[in-house]
């Protein structure tokens, strides 16, 4: 296959990875999204995606079941995201084009597979965006209880299965995020860049008071109480921890040079998000006893509370991670439209909502339309139970980023690969076993709720998409490339 000639046509046909980048540099009827940032400002959005508040709370679980060694379960945890960080390298810096694993799918699998992936990935992202504005309104909550003594009331502040009415930190926050996209990617980038210095610097804080005014080696012993099984346990938790630093190549077409600068950003920043959770995890276990750690609400607060007699630590902590979960959903929100974009572009959904305004080079009504949607979703729906399909979607969309570099390095092993994934098919396939060992961890539930939602994306696509997609409508006029 080659010249830019598709495979099949129906719903396995495939979109050349040639004709894929052809079409994104000449920016086919709606326009084309401004290429505005370099290495930097892609590396801080994967960590503006990575760290979260799991690490603010999630590492007081990992403790529970690792004791002192969680320091090795999030070691083991980017190890396992790392064989599918180098397929997200690889792809997204041969085929440099927004959609993330939605378009690296498109390339190897398939239409239907790619629509089906494509709508697992909203859904995912969503959910996420909606998710992490409700643990902003909690997270503000906590933080001006902590600093001031005041806290919003429970009926306008929280989520309905917790007793509120409606959600209105969660829905201010939407808002603000949709109208900062909206702005352009360069204003986008420049905010997130500013967030993730200061909840680095909370971290850095963090670390430096722990090592120096509690560190007790004594802390660390018994170092492994569950044993490796602990270890492993703690790890599969960890996990998703990491998760975002696949959003870095939604970003694909905004990137000046995105043959070098998206390898660096997506490894670059799992590498980072790596020392820096190890070097908290070290300081947290050393400061204070694993018991108390793994009860606690909020463990790195209290390392410094109790261990090093800093009384104000909570307040810091708490202003922390409301940085970062802000962050998290500015870039999540940034990663949904890009997706949403490359599959509106495609004809899989309506193409006007798509288009790019020529000022500030973003798909303004897509990003409004998505932001109100998401805003609604946070004040008003109960997301206890569908929160629980965005990590079976994440994993799903690993599993295919996995498959992808290992099709096309067989059918198109003449393709030019700025990045390459070493020892091919190896590491690809050790990426899908772990993958699917973790998805085979998940529960039963959220199992079914993934599928009814996939049925879901298949009517609409046999309904609309395929009856609208450029690709089959360009293969029924017997276009030949």
């Amino acid at each position: 296959m080659a010249g830019g000639r598709n495979t099949t046509t129906g719903p396995w046909a495939v979109k050349d990875h040639t004709r894929l980048v052809k079409e994104t540099q000449s920016g086919v009827e709606e326009g084309g999204l401004k290429r505005a940032v370099g290495a930097v400002d892609l590396t801080a959005l994967g960590i503006g995606a990575v760290i979260g508040t799991g690490i603010f709370v999630v590492i007081g679980e990992g403790i529970g079941d690792a004791g002192p060694a969680v320091i090795l379960s999030f070691a083991l945890a980017a190890l396992t995201c790392l064989f599918s960080a180098l397929s997200y390298a690889e792809l997204s810096s041969s085929i440099p084009v927004s959609g993330s694993a939605y378009t690296y799918a498109y390339a190897t699998l398939g239409e239907l597979v790619a629509w089906i992936i494509g709508w697992d990935l909203i859904l995912e992202y969503g959910v996420s965006v909606a998710a992490v504005a409700v643990g902003w309104g909690g997270n503000l909550n906590e933080f001006l209880q902590n600093a001031f003594g005041y806290e919003l009331p429970k009926s306008i502040s929280t989520a309905r299965e917790d007793g509120g009415i409606l959600n209105l930190p969660a829905v201010a926050i939407v808002i603000a995020v949709m109208f900062l996209l909206t702005r352009g990617v360069r204003e986008t980038a420049r905010v997130n860049l500013i967030m993730v210095g200061i909840k680095l610097a909370i971290l850095a804080f963090f670390i430096v008071v722990a090592f120096v005014a509690a560190f007790n080696l004594d802390n660390l012993k018994p170092f492994a109480p569950q044993g490796f099984d602990g270890v492993v346990t703690a790890a599969s938790v960890i996990f998703f921890a990491y998760i975002g630093f696949d959003a870095v190549s939604t970003g694909a077409e905004e990137a000046k040079r995105p043959s070098r600068d998206l390898p660096i950003a997506i490894v670059g920043s799992l590498v980072i998000c790596t020392v820096i959770y190890i070097l908290v995890s070290i300081a947290a276990v050393g400061s204070l006893d694993a018991a108390a750690l793994a009860e606690s609400d909020a463990p790195l607060a209290q390392a410094l509370d109790e261990g090093a007699g800093i009384s104000w630590a909570a307040s810091l902590l708490a202003f922390g991670a409301l940085i970062a979960i802000t962050s998290v959903l500015l870039t999540v929100f940034y990663g949904q439209t890009r997706i949403f974009f490359a599959m509106a572009r495609d004809g899989l959904m309506p193409r006007g909502i798509a288009k790019v305004d020529p000022r500030t080079g973003t798909p303004v009504l897509l990003t409004f339309g998505m932001g109100i949607a998401i805003a609604t979703l946070a004040a008003i729906a109960p997301l206890n139970q569908i929160v629980k399909l965005v990590n079976i979607g994440t994993l799903f969309a690993f599993f295919l980023v996995n498959v992808g570099v290992i099709i096309l390095r067989s059918t198109h092993p003449e393709m030019e690969r700025p990045f390459r994934v070493p020892f091919v098919p190896v590491f690809p396939i050790i990426g899908c076993c772990l993958i699917l060992y973790l998805m085979y961890k998940l529960p039963g539930e959220t199992w079914w709720r993934f599928v009814i939602w996939l049925v879901i994306g298949l009517v609409i696509y046999f309904v609309y998409g395929r009856k609208h997609s450029l690709l089959q409508l360009a293969a029924q006029r017997g276009e030949r490339e």
